[in-house]
């Protein structure tokens, strides 16, 4: 490894991995070891490598770990960029230091989209990810199967391996549902064609065994699979021999040709779709290998070798992760990235002394995972919540707005400055012209030269930049999980030439920079509560509207109802009754419906701001002017009592 400090070379990114300390011993996370796999894998060039240290440490002792051609830099985090201080690792910032991706997922569909720009005729790179380009796309808030990937099973291995001998293992939930994830059946594009031929293959197989008739007594098409000896000692096609691992590796191949169109026998087009054996598992996500294999190879390994070395009895367990793992180890293109990370795929031996009898429990199986909460079926309207809380003495209360008037001089404005640039309507952008203006009014309260504004969920920037544009001396920064979205942001800040803006890429969870103003038009659903939840972690003031009431419910994070008073009141399913209702405020509706909506809408809110009260905040809940500016016109202010500010 070259462990001198070269300079990047001009327009390269730099990617910032995290170093850590294991009982006095220098160590890579796994978020780290995987962006450095996935360098390796793709053979990507411009990206120069920070390793970061939060103690004081020399990267020589990782040297068996880096990949041996790659050079990389150190740096304490205290001495690395303020954009890339205020983000988890691992983080990737752009050439001009105004732009920053951060967390697992986005940094590696970065890494890829470079390694594509570099070399345009990758497209084994490219298909990492996936047939729509949508692989870990979606933000681990959303997605199960992210959070699976990028933050569940990396966090799981690691636990394991701080106390790989602890009595009474247990295998992680996180491990023990990815298992059960490989045994799904698969579901692909045009996946007819291949689960007809995969009957075929069966039926054929069954056809020439001995006293091994057609299926019902049907006349078996006896057309043989190509390529194979009709000579050749006649087996059942297994799912490592059959149709699925042809496509699999038709599709790993640079120069696959496609096959030659073939038309099945009739008796195979005739049997209907929901008859025709199920596609079973190459890879992580299907037939085809993808980032989600990348990503798990590492955590894989790490936990793999542990358990041979101290419990390779548990090995029996996943069996399903044994057999991806023997095949995901035998690709050329891994095992050239695994040699040079330092990575000894070898294959993890199964115990031959213990095996439990059929139906015997394994130890700890009753705590591997906790039943999921049912999805509650709401029954009735809200009248009865309503009527309990009023009887309590809870009810939806708006604060007056203090300047309903207040408008931004729209018609002086730079055209980049305002909505109406978008890709919207022009009756739309007058509406988002009206919101803006209610925002902006509430954070020139809050701001003061100098202060840091953070826009979260922030889009293409119509908040951020009108912030930006309109309060030259604070610093404004937009994050953001879209990239799409962060892109027509730069561009109209670009057009602008705004000093004081800058672009993180990432999911809220993985912002952890100190601010003092945070905002966010219409945060859809929880987003709101974690706009909330990070500005009362920084101590500082929020302006937010939020959006999508329906989408709001129970996470890792936070248990509705937020405050005391409220839990205290109604439950949960009522809380979610509350929220249900507060969607139904569309201007379509009867006026009677858009006003419970209303009062829903607030009781909502009352309850997040009664929350953030209780972390020394005063809140107010107010509502938009003019109403008819958008369906989902709250908006909740927040500013720390004067007591909790006077060290902020």
């Amino acid at each position: 490894v070259n462990m001198t400090h070269p300079e990047p070379s001009p327009g390269a990114a730099r990617l910032f991995l995290e170093v850590s300390t294991v009982h006095g011993a220098p160590s890579l996370p796994l978020h780290s070891a995987i962006s450095l796999f996935l360098l390796s894998y793709t053979e990507c060039t411009s990206v120069h490598v920070h390793l970061v240290w939060t103690r004081a440490g020399s990267a020589r002792a990782l040297s068996g770990a880096l990949p041996r051609s790659l050079p990389v830099s150190e740096l304490k985090r205290e001495d690395a960029p303020p954009l890339v201080r205020s983000c988890r690792l691992p983080a990737v910032l752009e050439a001009d230091g105004r732009f920053c991706r951060a967390g697992l997922a986005v940094v590696l569909r970065c890494i890829i989209q470079r390694s594509c720009l570099e070399r345009h005729g990758r497209r084994d790179v490219a298909s990492l990810l996936g047939f729509k380009g949508t692989c870990l796309k979606a933000c681990a808030e959303v997605s199960q199967w992210t959070r699976l990937c990028e933050m569940d099973i990396p966090s799981a291995v690691e636990e394991h391996l701080l106390s790989p001998t602890e009595e009474g293992l247990q295998v992680p939930a996180a491990i023990l549902h990815l298992e059960h994830c490989l045994a799904e059946p698969v579901r692909v594009h045009n996946d007819d064609k291949l689960r007809r031929n995969k009957l075929r293959q069966q039926r054929n197989a069954r056809s020439v065994q001995p006293g091994a008739p057609g299926e019902g007594g049907q006349q078996v098409c006896p057309t043989e699979p190509q390529g194979e000896d009709p000579r050749a000692e006649p087996r059942l096609a297994q799912p490592s021999e059959g149709v699925e691992l042809s496509a699999a590796l038709a599709k790993l191949s640079v120069d696959a040709v496609p096959a030659a169109a073939t038309r099945e026998c009739s008796d195979i087009r005739r049997v209907k779709t929901a008859e025709l054996p199920d596609l079973e598992h190459v890879f992580a996500e299907g037939l085809y290998f993808t980032l989600t294999d990348v990503v798990l190879l590492p955590c894989v390994y790490r936990y793999l070798s542990s358990l041979a070395q101290h419990a390779p009895h548990t090995l029996d367990r996943l069996p399903l992760l044994l057999r991806w793992y023997a095949r995901v180890r035998e690709l050329p293109a891994i095992v050239r990235a695994a040699h040079d990370c330092g990575m000894s795929l070898s294959s993890p031996q199964r115990s031959r002394t213990f095996s439990p009898a059929p139906g015997t429990p394994w130890p700890g199986d009753a705590q591997q995972e906790s039943p999921r909460p049912s999805e509650e079926h709401f029954v009735g309207g809200p009248r009865p919540t309503l009527t309990k809380l009023q009887e309590n003495g809870i009810d939806a209360v708006f604060s007056p707005h203090p300047c309903p008037s207040w408008s931004l001089h729209w018609e002086t404005l730079p055209s980049a400055v305002s909505p109406t640039e978008g890709k919207m309507s022009a009756s739309r952008a007058v509406r988002k012209q009206q919101q803006l203006n209610n925002l902006v009014a509430m954070v020139m309260e809050l701001a003061r030269p100098g202060h840091t504004i953070v826009d979260f969920c922030s889009g293409g920037g119509h908040l951020g930049i009108v912030l930006a544009h309109t309060l030259p001396k604070c610093q404004v920064i937009l994050v953001e999980n879209k990239e799409e979205s962060l892109a027509r942001a730069r561009e109209r800040s670009s057009q602008l030439s705004l000093p004081n803006v800058s672009f993180i890429q990432a999911n809220l969870d993985y912002f952890t920079g100190p601010f003092h103003v945070g905002v966010a038009l219409h945060a859809c659903g929880v987003a709101t509560d974690m706009v909330v939840d990070r500005c009362v972690q920084a101590r500082a003031g929020f302006v937010v509207s939020p959006c999508c009431y329906g989408f709001i419910q129970n996470t890792l994070k936070f248990n509705f109802p937020r405050s005391k008073k409220f839990a205290e009141t109604v439950t949960c399913k009522e809380h979610m009754i509350l929220c249900r209702f507060a969607d139904q405020t569309a201007v379509q509706l009867p006026a009677e419906r858009r006003s419970i909506g209303k009062r829903c809408m607030g009781l909502v809110d009352l309850d997040r701001g009664w929350a953030a009260e209780a972390h020394g905040y005063s809140v107010r809940v107010m509502t938009m002017e003019p109403e008819s500016c958008s369906p989902k016109n709250n908006m909740l202010v927040g500013i720390l009592a004067e007591k909790d500010t006077a060290g902020h």
